[in-house]
């Protein structure tokens, strides 16, 4: 089924999503038929990569990292939809950052 409109969602405390946004809960908006299937979650986890974003009821998975990387932040709603040219959705300014912050490593 299409899930279509505005969710909300918990982070889990000290991913790089809740640093991002700097709160626990967020809403975005959706627009997909995709889900994790839950089957594989504790597979998904246990091979690196981390669930940082639920549903209130922590059914659907909304956002996943991998650990050990500096910026690798997935998710299921669209962020562009929160975008505006002069307040840029935190996700896209969190790897702008990264970005940013690499470059002046190398």
């Amino acid at each position: 089924t299409m899930r279509l409109g505005v969710y909300p969602c918990k982070l889990v405390e000290g991913s790089i999503a809740f640093k991002t946004y700097g709160i626990s809960n967020i809403s975005e908006r959706h627009r997909h038929r995709y889900e994790i299937n839950n089957d594989f979650r504790q597979i998904l986890e246990n091979n690196g990569m981390k669930i940082s974003g639920l549903s209130p009821d922590e059914r659907l998975v909304e956002i996943v990292e991998i650990s050990e990387h500096p910026w690798f932040v997935a998710c299921q709603f669209h962020p562009e939809f929160g975008s505006r040219p002069n307040r840029p959705h935190p996700l896209f300014t969190g790897l702008i950052g990264k970005a940013i912050e690499y470059r002046k490593k190398k």
